[in-house]
C-alpha cells in the first residue's frame, strides 16, 4: 500500500465472482463510493485495483464488496495463506458441488439417453419415468446444490444488473417449473446443465489457479524464516519481522530472506527467478544481494538494507499485480459488450419462445420452452470476460519470470505494436561504467611509472567523478595500490582538475587544458596518441607530474558496449523493428557506437527536451515507438515515448517513469518482451473468437430447436474451457 498527495492505492482479493458481468458489478459498486476512484477489477487475477482518499477505510471497502454479494481481503504479498485458503476451499466447494450433482443427474441422463433411437435397447427402470420420482431427484440438484446460482442472481437484480447465473437460473427454473405442471419432463435437462456448468467452473477455477503459478513463484521465493543474530546469538525467526541494520546469516543453498549488503564471505547468488540471468553471480564483501535470490556453496552474513515490502523481490511482485489489474484497451471492448449481453439475450429469448409458440409450432409449449432455455444456457458471456485478462495473467507472469516488468495492461498491448525504437547511449547500448582502456606516457621510467600510477590511483580516490573511478577501478584491476592505505590531501579547481603535493612532487589531474595552464607541454609523442584517441571518441584524463618526478601520464577511457547490444539491435531488425540513436553525447562517441552495434539513424548533442521532441514527432507521424534508456535525462522522452523501457539498474526517475522495466538492465530483454507482447496480443484475439464463435454461432442454432439445452450447458461450458487452456499455452512457449 502507498500513498501519496493523500492518496493510497489498495488491492483486494475477491472470492465469489462467477462471470465477467460479476466483475463489472463489483467495478461499478466500489466507483459509486466517495473518495473511491480509478477502480479495477481482474476477473482472471480475482482481485481488484483501486485508489482512495484516506478517509475511505477498508471495512467500507470490505463491506461495500459484502453488500455487492461477494467477499474480499485485503492483499498482503506477506501473508497469502489466508487468501490461498479461501481460494482452495473455493476449488473444494465447487468440486464437491460437481460430485454430487453428477449423482444425483446420472439416473435422469441415463434416462434421458435412452430414448435416443441408437440407443433404445439400453434397459429403462420405468420408475425413472415416474414425474415425481425425478422431480425428487432433481430437487437437490435445482435448488440445495444450485442454490448459490439462486443468490447470486438475486443479488445481482437487486443492484440493478444480470450476470451469468440470472440465465442459469431463469433457463433451469423455467425446465423445472414447467416438468412440474407440463405435458413432457425436462426434469433431466436442469439438473445436467446445472451439473455441467458446476464440472466447467471447478476446472476453470482450477486453470485459473494454475495460470497465477509465476506469480505465486515469485511469492515464495522469498524463505519464511530468516537466521538473525540477536544478543551475539543467532536465532531463527519469522521473515515479517526482520528489522534494517538486522544481520543475517544466510547458508549455503538457502535463499536470502531480504536485500542486503554482504559484510562477511564469499559466494555466488543465483538471480535467474528474478533477471532472467542463467549464470551464477560472484559476491564478495561489499556487493549487494537481492531478497529471493538462491545462495551458493559459501555461508554469508549480510546486513539488511531493504525488509518487507520494500525489497527488489516485493517491488516485482506489486508491480506484476498492479499491472494486471489494468485494462488493455482491448478488454474495455468485452466490458461493454458484456455489460448489455445477458438483457439481450434474455430478450432474444423471450421472442424465441413466442415465434415458436404462435409460428413455428403453434400452441406447443415444449418446443418454445427448450429453445428459449437452449439460448440462456449457450449465451453466457463467461468466456468473454476471460478473454484478455486470462492472457494478460499468463503473459505478465511469462515476462516477470524473463526478468521485465510491465506496470500496465497497455503497456503488454501496446509493444506488439512497436516499429521503431530509440535508444540512450550511456548506461543503455553501453555498461554505463567508464573503463581505462589504454594509457601513454613520456619522460618517466618504469619505476617512476609505478610509483606514479600508485599516486594517481590515491587522488582519484578524493573523487566522485565518473572517470575518477574508472582510473581508481583500473588500479584495483591491475593491482596498482600504496603499501599504506592512507589518503593524500587534495584541492579542486571546479571545471578544470585536482592539485595534489605527494612525496616533494606535484601533481595536476584533468583536463588538457588544465595541465597545460600550469606549466605543462605536450610531446610529439603523447600528441600522437591523443589526436587518434579524440577522433575515436574517447574520454581523456591528462596527469602532469613536477618535482623529484617529472613527466606526463595520459588516460583513455571508454565506456563499454554491452556485450549483447550488438546481438539485440540485429534481432530488433529482423522482426521488423528500426532502432535508433537520441543521446546527449558528442557526434564522435555515438557514431562510434552505432557503428558498432549495426545503428543507422543517430541523433547526437541532445538535451532531454531534445530527446522527448523527436519522440513526439514519431506519434505525428503514426509511428508506434519506444524509448529505452535508464538516466533522469531519460525521463522526459520516456514519458512521451508510446511504450518507456527502463533499465533496472538506472536512475529511480528513469524506472518511475517507465511502462516497462528490465530488471537486471539486459536489453537482450527487449526483444523478449516485444515478442511476449505479440503473443499476448495474438492469444487475446484467439480467445475473443472462442467466445464471440461460440455465441454468434451457437444463438442461432438453439434458436432454430437443434440443440438440447443439456447440449448447449456443455457448449457453454467448453468455450470457458477452450480460451483458459488456451491462454495457458503461451506459459509453455520459449
Amino acid at each position: 500500500m502507498e500513498t501519496l498527495n493523500n492518496t493510497t492505492e489498495r488491492t483486494l482479493d475477491l472470492f465469489g465472482m462467477t462471470c465477467a458481468n460479476c466483475a463489472l458489478r463489483i467495478e461499478k459498486g466500489l466507483s459509486k463510493m466517495e473518495g473511491v476512484s480509478d477502480v479495477r477489477v481482474n476477473f482472471a487475477r480475482e482481485s481488484v485495483f483501486l485508489r482512495s482518499t484516506d478517509s475511505v477505510t477498508v471495512d467500507s471497502l470490505l463491506g461495500k464488496v459484502e453488500s455487492l454479494g461477494y467477499s474480499a481481503l485485503v492483499h498482503d504479498i506477506n501473508k497469502q495463506s489466508e487468501a490461498e485458503k479461501k481460494q482452495k476451499d473455493q476449488i473444494r466447494n465447487l468440486k464437491i458441488r460437481f460430485l454430487l450433482s453428477t449423482i444425483f443427474a446420472l439416473p435422469l441422463f441415463y434416462g434421458m439417453v435412452t430414448h435416443f433411437g441408437f440407443l433404445s435397447f439400453m434397459p429403462m427402470p420405468h420408475f425413472l419415468m415416474d414425474r415425481f420420482v425425478q422431480m425428487a431427484i432433481a430437487f437437490p440438484v435445482q435448488f440445495i446444490i444450485g442454490f448459490p446460482f439462486y443468490q447470486s442472481a438475486y443479488r445481482a437484480l437487486r443492484n440493478g444488473s444480470a450476470n451469468m447465473d440470472v440465465l442459469v437460473v431463469i433457463g433451469t427454473s423455467a425446465a423445472y417449473g414447467y416438468s412440474m405442471f407440463g405435458k413432457h419432463l425436462y426434469f433431466e435437462t436442469s439438473a445436467v446443465l446445472i451439473t455441467f456448468i458446476l464440472g466447467g467452473k471447478w476446472i476453470e477455477h482450477y486453470a485459473k489457479g494454475k495460470s497465477s503459478d509465476g506469480i505465486n513463484a515469485l511469492i515464495k521465493l522469498r524463505p519464511e524464516m530468516a537466521t538473525v543474530k540477536f544478543n551475539e546469538v543467532w536465532t531463527d525467526v519469522p521473515n515479517e519481522y526482520l528489522k534494517l541494520g538486522d544481520l543475517v546469516l544466510v547458508k549455503a543453498g538457502e535463499r536470502f530472506p531480504m536485500d542486503g549488503t554482504i559484510l562477511e564471505g564469499e559466494s555466488f547468488s543465483d538471480e535467474s527467478m528474478l533477471t532472467g540471468e542463467s549464470m551464477p553471480v560472484e559476491k564478495k564483501v561489499g556487493d549487494q544481494i537481492l531478497g529471493g535470490t538462491m545462495n551458493g556453496n559459501g555461508s554469508l552474513v549480510v546486513k539488511a538494507t531493504k525488509v518487507g515490502n520494500d525489497t527488489a523481490l516485493a517491488h516485482i511482485i506489486r508491480s506484476v499485480e498492479e499491472s494486471l489489474g489494468t485494462k488493455a484497451p482491448i478488454q474495455r471492448i468485452a466490458d461493454q459488450i458484456s455489460a448489455y449481453f445477458v438483457p439481450v439475450v434474455v430478450s432474444i429469448s423471450i421472442i424465441d419462445f413466442l415465434v415458436w409458440y404462435f409460428i413455428i409450432n403453434p400452441g406447443v409449449t415444449s418446443s418454445a420452452i427448450e429453445t428459449s432455455i437452449a439460448i440462456l444456457v449457450i449465451a453466457c458471456p463467461c468466456a468473454l470476460g476471460l478473454a484478455t485478462p486470462i492472457s494478460l495473467l499468463v503473459g505478465t507472469g511469462r515476462a516477470a519470470r524473463r526478468g521485465v516488468l510491465f506496470r500496465s495492461a497497455e503497456a503488454l498491448e501496446s509493444v506488439s505494436k512497436i516499429n521503431w525504437i530509440a535508444f540512450d547511449k550511456t548506461g543503455t547500448l553501453t555498461e554505463g561504467k567508464p573503463k581505462v582502456v589504454e594509457i601513454t606516457h613520456a619522460h618517466l621510467d618504469p619505476k617512476e611509472l609505478d610509483l606514479v600510477l600508485q599516486t594517481i590511483v590515491q587522488i582519484e580516490k578524493t573523487s566522485d567523478h565518473p572517470l575518477a573511478k574508472a582510473i581508481v577501478g583500473y588500479g584495483k584491476e591491475k593491482k596498482i595500490f600504496r603499501d599504506s592505505a592512507e589518503m593524500v590531501s587534495t584541492k579542486t579547481h571546479p571545471g578544470g582538475g585536482i592539485q595534489s603535493e605527494e612525496k616533494g612532487s606535484s601533481y595536476f589531474v584533468g583536463k588538457q587544458m588544465f595541465v597545460e595552464e600550469n606549466g605543462f607541454t605536450l610531446s610529439a609523442l603523447v600528441k600522437e596518441f591523443i589526436q587518434s584517441w579524440t577522433t575515436d571518441g574517447s574520454s581523456l584524463v591528462f596527469v602532469g607530474i613536477r618535482g623529484n618526478i617529472n613527466g606526463m601520464v595520459v588516460f583513455r577511457i571508454e565506456d563499454s558496449l554491452r556485450n549483447d547490444a550488438k546481438d539485440c539491435v540485429e534481432e530488433l531488425k529482423s522482426i521488423g523493428v528500426e532502432p535508433i540513436l537520441l543521446t546527449g553525447d558528442n557526434q564522435t562517441s555515438a557514431e562510434k557506437i552505432a557503428r558498432f552495434v549495426g545503428i543507422t539513424a543517430v541523433h547526437s548533442g541532445l538535451s532531454p527536451e531534445d530527446k522527448a521532441r523527436i519522440i513526439k514527432t514519431f506519434k505525428t507521424k503514426q509511428i508506434h515507438s519506444a524509448m529505452v534508456g535508464d538516466g533522469i535525462n531519460d525521463a522526459p522522452a520516456l514519458a512521451s515515448a508510446d511504450v518507456g523501457i527502463a533499465m533496472g539498474t538506472g536512475s529511480d526517475v528513469a524506472i518511475q517513469t517507465a511502462d516497462v522495466v528490465l530488471v537486471n538492465g539486459d536489453i537482450q530483454r527487449i526483444v523478449d518482451l516485444i515478442r511476449i507482447g505479440k503473443d499476448t496480443v495474438i492469444n487475446i484475439r484467439q480467445n475473443f473468437g472462442w467466445a464471440l464463435g461460440y455465441n454468434l454461432l451457437g444463438i442461432p442454432i438453439a434458436a432454430s430447436g437443434l440443440l438440447a439445452p443439456w447440449v448447449s450447458g456443455l457448449a457453454m461450458a467448453l468455450s470457458s474451457l477452450s480460451v483458459v487452456f488456451n491462454a495457458l499455452r503461451m506459459s509453455r512457449w520459449k
